[in-house]
């Protein structure tokens, strides 16, 4: 199944996903914000500033943005080398209208961070890295160089040294904080929505196993009275022509065609059932179809159930693709590291049902065991690692859509490492436990009238 097959979007691939024209409205809004503190700084407060050279500076995004409005169509997708030179440009025209205003006694210093941090949540990390170093050396390079502010009176406005400063220390300390936290965060939100839309995916597509199963059964179920008129009508032929052996060797073949689409249909018809009895079935065939595709991978897998009376008291569940999806990644996980066998047991009381699956197998990385679940968890794998599973980068986006899909059901899922006494060899161990009110059709919350069935309309 879809176990660790599914990669994250990258970087760049994010990056694609900003419109040019959003770009656009945020400068207006920067445009606007450096006009307004420019024409205050100068016509209430009477500071003599560079007004030629700072509008200017302003002149040159307002021109940046009409030449993009026009030669750039409304829904353009900047690529990643686009939006690193966007922001690039407005981080160094701040850098640039702060050196005409005082430099880092400017208090508008801070907006420094603005660029930094729209980098860390939408471009590369390389792309990051560049733009902090850039709005590092910027500030540093304010504190020492910069054009004084002048009051009215001529009176120099600036603040100690010791507050200069302080005032570096704080942004630098603050672009590389901003910027790191930003990006966890943001990376943290992408992998999670990129496992989420793998889960849909993986669900929908067991839907439509399910789907395709029920169609190819209803259709062996309707077309097995033909099949076993024509092979009926050519033995009789068969038989009738025995002095004729052309037309014999003709009807035998018909004969045997038919066979052959018997058997097409009959192992078709495995993938699933139409039928709405056949929608629900006992726990232990549910976990038994889970199992089904790993039956000949190599190992054993086992079945065992420690419930008293078990043919009386088990529990009949739905066949929910969800179910078996989750269950089927959870045994090929543990037939994955397994050395030889698998187990999965089976329990239930009054209150509860839960499903255990174990194996022989080196367990769960101990160091690992508070994170397993989260999406696309292991990003590098070691040599070790490598050599004892060829092809697998496993504990990650698999282990994900399992627990999702399970914890969607209404289960929770507990992951552990086992070990037995006398060999003191480890085991994964997972284990699965729902309230039986939500699992059980019988007796819980999932019991409904399943209707009719529908016929076959031609």
């Amino acid at each position: 199944m879809t176990q660790a097959t599914t990669k994250p979007l990258g970087e760049r691939t994010r990056a694609n996903w900003i419109r040019l024209r959003t770009m656009i409205v945020l400068r207006w809004v920067a445009i606007a914000g450096q006009l307004t503190a420019i024409t205050v700084a100068d016509r209430i407060y009477g500071l003599q500033l560079e007004l030629a050279l700072c509008y200017f500076a302003v002149g040159v995004s307002v021109t940046g943005n009409l030449v993009a409005i026009l030669v750039f169509p409304e829904n353009k997708r900047l690529s990643e080398y686009e939006n690193l030179s966007m922001v690039m440009f407005d981080l160094l025209q701040l850098g640039f209208l702060l050196f005409l205003t005082g430099g880092l006694h400017n208090p508008f210093s801070l907006l420094l961070l603005g660029p930094v941090t729209i980098s860390a949540t939408a471009l590369s990390l390389r792309s990051t890295v560049v733009l902090c170093s850039t709005a590092i050396a910027l500030a540093t390079v304010l504190a020492i160089f910069h054009f004084p502010l002048i009051t009215q009176s001529g009176g120099l406005l600036e603040i100690p040294q010791i507050f200069v400063f302080g005032n570096w220390v704080a942004l630098v300390i603050a672009i590389l904080f901003s910027t790191s936290y930003s990006r966890r965060v943001t990376t943290e939100i992408h992998s999670m929505s990129d496992a989420l839309t793998a889960t849909q995916m993986a669900l929908a597509r067991e839907q439509k196993l399910t789907d395709l199963g029920g169609v190819v059964a209803a259709a062996a179920h309707e077309l097995g009275t033909p099949l076993a008129t024509i092979k009926l009508a050519s033995t009789e032929l068969l038989h009738e022509l025995q002095d004729n052996p052309d037309l014999a060797e003709d009807a035998a073949l018909i004969r045997d065609q038919a066979d052959r689409c018997r058997d097409i249909l009959r192992d078709m018809g495995r993938a699933g059932k139409d039928d709405l009895h056949l929608r629900h079935a006992p726990l232990m065939a549910v976990l038994e179809e889970a199992a089904e595709p790993h039956r000949t991978r190599g190992k054993t897998i086992e079945f065992s159930t420690d419930a008293f009376d078990d043919a009386m008291d088990q529990p009949e569940i739905l066949r929910k693709p969800e179910i078996i999806h989750g269950l089927r990644n959870l045994i090929q996980n543990a037939v994955d590291f397994a050395q030889t066998t698998v187990w999965v047991d089976a329990n239930w009381t009054d209150d509860q049902i839960s499903v255990r699956i174990f194996d022989d197998g080196k367990g769960f990385p101990p160091h690992l065991l508070g994170r397993i679940g989260d999406p696309f968890m292991r990003r590098r794998r070691s040599a070790r690692s490598s050599t004892e599973r060829p092809g697998y980068e496993g504990m990650g986006l698999g282990l994900f859509i399992a627990k999702t899909l399970l914890e969607r059901s209404g289960a929770e899922l507990k992951f552990a490492n086992g070990s037995d006494a006398v060999t003191g060899q480890l085991g994964a161990v997972v284990e699965v436990v729902w309230p039986r009110q939500k699992l059980d059709l019988q007796n819980g919350e999932a019991r409904t009238a399943l209707g009719k069935n529908k016929p076959i309309k031609a």
